[in-house]
């Protein structure tokens, strides 16, 4: 009989910032890349866990995927969040995801491309919409939080839209076991039809 093994802890590092005004960038389109951001209110869990899954994955994203279905239906349909989805060329191309905390702060909890999109010279485009519908929510603020696992210029992106440092702690993050990583391919897999 084969044991169970746990994956060791990661030391994360973790960066939270705010931004307390619109950003002021303006950015040009990509040239022959056709894009389209769509907001998702209904989105299917197993279309958010794609989302997810295919930004996520390198970054170390996990929390998400070990909710249990009514869990993830009932944060992703609660009224203050919502999912917005990029697509480039037709094809998803990532997501955002924002939740709106109180009436004065609105948490940008989920932010990234998928890997296929990275290169193409629409990520500070992206972030720079995600940016502008956030501050259509009416906040005083805008949250964010980064770790060392994220995209390496992530926290430098961040500041050059005009987040700040507010605070830093540390963590430990435990990855996904092989058990863990077997249950989400079978819940994950379709039914033959």
């Amino acid at each position: 009989m084969a044991r169970k093994v746990t994956p060791a802890p990661i030391a994360v590092h973790i960066t939270a910032l705010e931004m307390t005004a619109p950003p002021k960038q303006s950015l040009p389109v990509p040239v022959n890349v056709h894009t389209a951001i769509l907001n998702a209110p209904d989105i299917p869990l197993a279309f958010y866990r794609f989302l997810y899954r295919q930004v996520g994955s390198r970054w170390h994203w996990v929390d998400r995927l070990r909710m249990d279905d009514a869990t993830l239906t009932a944060t992703l349909h609660d009224k203050r969040n919502s999912v917005t989805v990029l697509y480039v060329n037709g094809a998803p191309a990532g997501f955002f995801e924002l939740f709106q905390i109180d009436a004065d702060v609105v948490e940008l909890t989920h932010f990234g491309l998928f890997e296929h999109a990275l290169g193409l010279g629409i990520g500070k485009l992206f972030l720079l919409q995600t940016l502008y519908a956030a501050w259509t929510l009416g906040p005083k603020r805008v949250s964010v939080t980064t770790n060392n696992l994220d995209h390496p210029r992530a926290l430098q992106l961040y500041q050059m839209f005009g987040f700040s440092p507010v605070g830093t702690e540390d963590a430990q993050l435990v990855p996904l076991s092989d058990a863990e990583l077997l249950e989400l391919a079978k819940r994950d897999c379709l039914p033959p039809t």
